[in-house]
């Protein structure tokens, strides 16, 4: 089979991104003796500069990784959670609001990002801060190659940045052009900063790393978050002006948590995600759906995969909606929604013409409580707003917001999935003197605290970010993930699927057409759902599509190369690491040796 580029093999390490210079700066940093964890930092820290409308430094940040020297996998929760006073009373009973906005200060949660790179750091790196962050620090201040896609971002927003967010027209509105250079002299000296104070404060690397943590979450940078906050009214998706809830003392009480990972099962291997506080586990559902189906006697670009899979994942999503949020405020009924007795009796729903109803199920006798009604009017309805979310709109029309992801694997056996995401620069009013803005993950969350997903304070929104591992025969065997929000746990399991049922590699299975469904309720502003629809990427068959739609799917083609930015690396029993990256976009890419 014909791919866009070779599968990377070798036996010293692979790093895979959605960017090829970040994928060449965590390469860098295995060559210079650096383990897995220093390298996805370095090249974590460099996306928010390479891909700017992707994530940024105050975004989100969950991991997953394995550990060679614990012989362990385990979570880094780099989600933040709801500030103090972001109550439903506030928001819909003051502020007269139905739903969280898409865009401005008060859908900004805690920043996660920052210390959950730091903690991973700490706890399982050899560097020091210095030398991770220098890559970085380097390109905000020297340039970073522009892609089309920041300016094309930058574009739909320019009259919202040119009339109300006048400090993120300062920083983005400077002429950027395709193929050009960008500069963040901002950030470069906030993180230069926070190197020199963490270098006064401490000697040893694990001690400047804590402080640097500190003086993150309780020094400088939260210090202008907090007064940017209470001194400026951010114009969002609601049509007004607010100031932001997030405060510095809501920082200062936040730190990054670690977490076992949830495990599911899917032809013999053991695959790992975040818990229900992600979506995470939606993923792992479908994949014990289609564990009853013989996906390999289907052809896995034929209407009858298609079919089969997208109906596993409605089901699946429904569920999602239904029971999914934080576990250290709700009790989600995950081991029924995971069991054999349960699939099997969701399975059975799954028949040879599609379903558009909204059927999530009934774990341990719980009744759903959700209202697909009114997500479906709001799709309707839509109004075009700036930024919100995965993929982005705004008042000028779609604009490519989305996500990053990193995959490594180091000569010594560790492994990291991390998916960054949010902050990006279309999310908010960028802070003055940090160079970035906060994030927009709070608009996840209903307003209706009985809710599984429901707004409380110091609760994290039910994600939609996603990386992912996976075991074979006990032992770490894969890392891979994606962008593309609600897509994120759509296209890895077609991707699963390809690779265990019909033996492609990772860069076969990447290269090979795929699809989405937007059928349940978005996880993003205005939350609204689409029943049945499906979207095939443009080198799907004409007849692949005519049979959907006689099947009674809403479905319609994408383009070309449309769907599915997915990356990974696995580790062979021969000793072999292999590695493949998605071509769609012209940014992602593996490298190794």
């Amino acid at each position: 089979m014909f791919t866009t580029r070779p599968e990377i093999a070798g036996t010293f390490g692979a790093v895979a991104t959605t960017h090829w210079i970040a994928s060449q700066v965590g390469m860098s940093v295995l060559e210079r003796g650096g383990n897995a964890f220093d390298a996805a930092c370095a090249a974590g820290f460099t996306l928010q500069i390479v891909e700017p409308h992707l994530n940024g430094p105050g975004g989100d940040c969950p991991i997953i990784l394995h550990s060679a020297k614990l012989g362990a996998q385990q979570v880094i929760c780099g989600q933040g959670p709801a500030p103090a006073a972001m109550t439903v009373g506030k928001l819909k009973d003051e502020l007269g609001l139905d739903i969280v906005p898409g865009t401005g200060f008060l859908c900004a949660p805690i920043p996660g990002a920052f210390d959950a790179w730091a903690l991973m750091l700490r706890d399982h790196g050899t560097w020091r801060l210095r030398d991770v962050l220098d890559y970085a620090i380097s390109y905000a201040a020297r340039g970073a190659h522009v892609v089309g896609r920041i300016c094309a971002t930058i574009e739909t927003v320019r009259p919202l940045f040119e009339t109300e967010w006048k400090t993120s027209a300062a920083l983005w509105l400077k002429g950027l052009t395709p193929g050009g250079l960008y500069t963040n002299p901002e950030l470069a000296k906030t993180y230069a900063r926070v190197v020199r104070e963490a270098e006064a404060a401490s000697s040893d690397r694990e001690g400047q790393i804590e402080a640097a943590r500190n003086i993150w979450y309780g020094g400088f940078v939260a210090e202008a978050i907090d007064r940017f906050g209470r001194e400026f009214a951010a114009l969002d998706t609601s049509g007004r002006r607010h100031h932001a809830l997030l405060t510095g003392q809501d920082m200062a009480g936040w730190r990054a948590g670690v977490e076992q990972p949830l495990a599911g099962h899917y032809r013999g291997h053991t695959v790992l995600k975040c818990g229900p506080w992600s979506q995470g586990p939606a993923m792992l559902q479908t994949l014990a759906l289609l564990e009853g189906f013989d996906v390999a006697r289907m052809d896995t670009v034929g209407a009858e995969f298609v079919h089969t899979v997208a109906e596993a994942m409605k089901l699946a999503f429904a569920d999602r909606e239904a029971f999914y949020g934080d576990p250290d405020f709700i009790d989600v009924p995950m081991g029924t929604l995971l069991s054999a007795e349960y699939n099997a009796a969701r399975r059975a729903l799954i028949g040879r013409e599609a379903n558009n109803e909204f059927r999530p199920g009934s774990p341990d006798g719980r009744a759903p409580r959700t209202d697909y009604a009114a997500a479906v009017q709001r799709a309707g309805a839509l109004t075009m707003a700036a930024g919100t979310g995965e993929p982005t709109v705004s008042r000028l029309g779609a604009s490519g917001g989305d996500t990053c992801h990193i995959d490594v694997i180091d000569q010594w056996g560790n492994f990291v999935s991390a998916t960054p995401s949010a902050g990006w620069l279309q999310s908010s009013p960028a802070i003055p003197g940090l160079g970035f803005c906060l994030g927009s993950r709070c608009q996840m969350f209903w307003l209706d605290e009985t809710l599984p997903n429901g707004l409380k304070p110091g609760k994290r929104p039910r994600t939609t970010l996603s990386p992912s591992l996976m075991l074979r025969e006990g032992k770490p065997w894969m890392s891979f993930g994606t962008p593309g929000g609600e897509q994120q746990d759509q296209w890895q399991p077609i991707m699963l699927a390809r690779m265990l049922d019909h033996g492609f590699g990772i860069q076969q299975a990447i290269d090979l057409p795929s699809f989405h469904s937007e059928h349940w309720i978005s996880s993003f502003w205005p939350r609204g759902a689409r029943p049945g629809k499906l979207v095939l990427e443009g080198r799907y068959a004409p007849a692949v599509l005519d049979e959907l739609t006689a099947r009674g799917h809403a479905a319609e083609m994408g383009g070309e190369w449309s769907e599915g930015r997915l990356t990974g690396a696995r580790l062979e029993a021969d000793g072999q690491i292999l590695a493949g990256a998605n071509p769609r976009g012209m940014q992602g890419y593996a490298v190794g040796r």
